[in-house]
């Protein structure tokens, strides 16, 4: 008798799961347009954007030229979203990056994305501690001479996230959406106050000229601040940097009410909201000062009071205050919707079993991923206690702004650049092999090509730059090769399912919602 070959396991493209009742869904049409706007937009925090990154591109970047690197970013973005917003009109997945790369590379490279993608926005909850325990410390001290060691403001901004997350989705989206209107109209404030100004500004149109944006920051010396040469690619990575946040949108496509259009209407809606706004924003703060000189002085030498002086001066006390308090709002706002995306990644990969299944399951009352949010409150605590123990708790200058809140949003930030690079690749072969001619030449070939080429382009100036941006530390120097770790982990990982679980490999970024 022989014996019967082998049956090869052949499995489908994507498995939907709207009709299946063994899988573990979020709340389903839980929010709309506005909500998943105040979702992800407020990732990328306008007010910590503004107040953290445009003084440091304008003294250490491209000085007056700030405005045409948002100008560039704003292009360059909304040419990436193009083939993203397409991709996202086809699939509807909760795993965002990590399903469309698996839809379009395989499943082994979709699965180090997974991995890329869960770490990045892990590391960028915990990053955000360091930025809300620096303002909050300073804030502490300004009003009640209280000087609190930032761990334990970190571990209190992790605690109220973790119950504010725990919930439905919908009390996300009203919380972030308070923060999010509130620093937007406090930026708006700053921006009339500094236009309406009768003197003390010094607004130039060829602060918007792109053709300049590589011009650095020339060594000088005005009044009694040493001001160094500055590297142009500086500036322009700020920039870009500033958008963190509204990649997240398709990973909240399964709560969303019509997913297929809402998502990519998200996408462009906050690209280019955002980027109008930042021009204006940050072509105000590098205006608000007499001369580039002043400008170039108070970014190098007293950075926190960039704009608070000329808020101050052109607006009044109350402003400032106003705007200390909203800083926090935002920096919690912002950790809290990373927090959000992270536990959405852990969620997908542990319903499609390529993590274990328990991260999958939704609360019973609130559909929200609680077990994969608590796990992710935890890995952000022990990533604030690991820096804790080996850098100390009694500077939070140095420890909690430069080293937490700088280094580790590198790490994600490098991260996400890499994905994003890959992303567009995914999508030129995904629309080749599923869609042919259902979406036009630009959208599925010519704007994946000039995104793909813009991220690899900001990597290298990251790399290339990370010493400027404090990376020389024992940690911040070994932020590229942590980075490709992660990414070859995963791979890794991938590979070991394909031998080991057939099955869970099968389901890695394929667990599709087409009710929507």
């Amino acid at each position: 008798m022989t014996s019967s070959p082998a049956r090869t396991f052949y499995p489908p493209e994507s498995f939907d799961i709207s009709k299946d009742h063994s899988v573990e869904k979020l709340h389903a049409k839980a929010v709309g347009l506005i909500g998943v706007l105040f979702l992800t937009v407020t990732g990328a925090a306008p007010e910590s954007a503004m107040l953290g990154n445009v003084p440091f591109a304008g003294g250490f970047g491209n000085s007056i030229y700030v405005p045409a690197a948002f100008l560039l970013a704003t292009i360059v973005l909304t040419i990436f979203s193009v083939g993203y917003a397409a991709m996202a009109s086809k699939v509807s997945s909760v795993g965002g990056f990590y399903s469309y790369i698996s839809m379009g590379l395989g499943r082994d490279v979709g699965m180090a994305a997974g991995f890329a993608s869960l770490a990045s926005y892990s590391v960028f909850e915990a990053s955000l501690t360091g930025l809300f325990s620096f303002f909050g410390n300073a804030w502490l001290q300004s009003h009640f001479g209280i000087n609190v060691p930032w761990i334990w403001l970190a571990l209190f901004m992790i605690f109220m996230t973790s119950i504010l997350s725990y919930q439905d989705v919908q009390i996300s989206a009203k919380v972030l959406g308070v923060a999010l209107i509130l620093e937007v109209v406090m930026l708006l404030i700053f921006d009339a106050g500094v236009i309406l100004a009768k003197s003390g500004t010094n607004f130039s149109l060829e602060s918007l000229n792109i053709a300049h944006v590589m011009t650095s920051v020339t060594a000088q010396k005005v009044g009694s601040v040493d001001i160094p040469a500055g590297a142009a690619a500086v500036g322009v990575f700020m920039a870009f940097w500033s958008w963190v946040g509204f990649e997240m949108a398709p990973n909240y496509a399964e709560e969303s009410r019509d997913p297929k259009r809402i998502i990519p209407q998200s996408l462009y809606i906050s690209v280019i909201g955002l980027g109008i706004f930042y021009i204006l924003t940050s072509w105000c703060a590098v205006s608000a000062y007499p001369t580039e000189g002043d400008m170039l002085a108070k970014a190098v030498g007293n950075s926190s009071n960039f704009f608070l002086a000329p808020l101050e001066q052109h607006v009044g006390t109350w402003a400032v205050e106003a705007m200390a308090l909203l800083i926090l709002t935002s920096s919690f706002a912002c950790g809290m919707a990373f927090h959000n995306t992270a536990a959405r990644y852990m969620y997908s990969l542990g319903r499609e079993g390529v993590l274990p299944r328990f991260l999958g399951k939704t609360h019973a009352t609130h559909k929200s991923p609680h077990v994969a949010s608590t796990l992710q409150s935890l890995l952000a605590a022990i990533w604030v206690g690991l820096f804790a123990y080996f850098i100390g708790t009694n500077d939070p200058n140095a420890q909690a702004y430069v080293t937490v809140y700088t280094m580790l949003a590198i790490l994600g930030t490098m991260l996400l650049l890499i994905l994003q690079a890959v992303v567009s690749i995914a999508i030129i072969v995904y629309f080749r092999a599923n869609h042919p001619g259902e979406v036009n030449i630009f959208g599925s070939l010519i704007a994946p090509i000039i995104a793909f080429i813009s991220q690899v382009w900001l990597v290298y100036l990251l790399v290339q730059n990370l010493e400027t941006f404090g990376g020389t530390g024992s940690f911040g120097s070994r932020i590229p090769m942590i980075a490709f770790s992660i990414l070859g982990i995963g791979l890794i990982w991938g590979l070991a399912l394909r031998i080991f679980s057939p099955a869970a490999h099968a389901r890695i970024g394929r667990l599709v919602l087409n009710d929507g």
